[in-house]
């Protein structure tokens, strides 16, 4: 194998890859989960999101799901009617404003996407088991770093295609 080039640049260079390379795995992990539940490609990204959003304690609207998974309202409103007829979302109001429909996954999706990601989030513990707390800790650090550099971008992006 030939040797990388060294420098900051090209550690920058390689890491921006990687990023990519991982990127386009997780994109494919996304197009497999919808083989694998019998969903569309989109509507698997969507459920994505969804519990993501619900993980981290603050459930997504239909319009901030439209905007994630790139859908005109009508178009993710046909999608949520979806994902709710099979039983794998539902929608709730909010208690502090009863006007705010934020969605929810159901008992029934979180085992099925949790069959689907379980045995990858062991592969992963193996592989993150190679490394130092400490050497974690950074590495958690640099990736919250570079997703809000990548929303931060993609919000200048949107309101600036508006």
């Amino acid at each position: 194998m030939p040797e990388s080039p060294s420098g900051p640049n090209a550690q920058h260079d390689r890491l921006l890859t990687a990023l990519r390379m991982h990127g386009t795995a997780f994109s494919d992990m996304g197009r497999q989960l919808g083989l694998s539940a019998g969903l569309h490609t989109t509507d698997a990204n969507a459920l994505v999101h969804i519990l993501a959003a619900q993980d981290a304690g603050a459930p997504l609207t239909q319009t901030q799901l439209s905007h994630r998974v790139g859908l005109t309202g009508g178009a993710t409103s046909s999608l949520l009617n979806r994902l709710e007829d099979a039983g794998h979302i539902r929608r709730a109001r909010d208690n502090a404003d009863r006007r705010i429909v934020t969605l929810h996954s159901t008992d029934g999706v979180e085992e099925l996407i949790d069959g689907f990601f379980d045995p990858l989030a062991e592969r992963l513990g193996t592989v993150m088991d190679r490394y130092s707390p400490e050497v974690l800790a950074e590495f958690e650090r640099f990736l919250s770093d570079v997703a809000v550099t990548m929303d931060d971008y993609l919000a200048e992006k949107a309101a600036a295609s508006r």
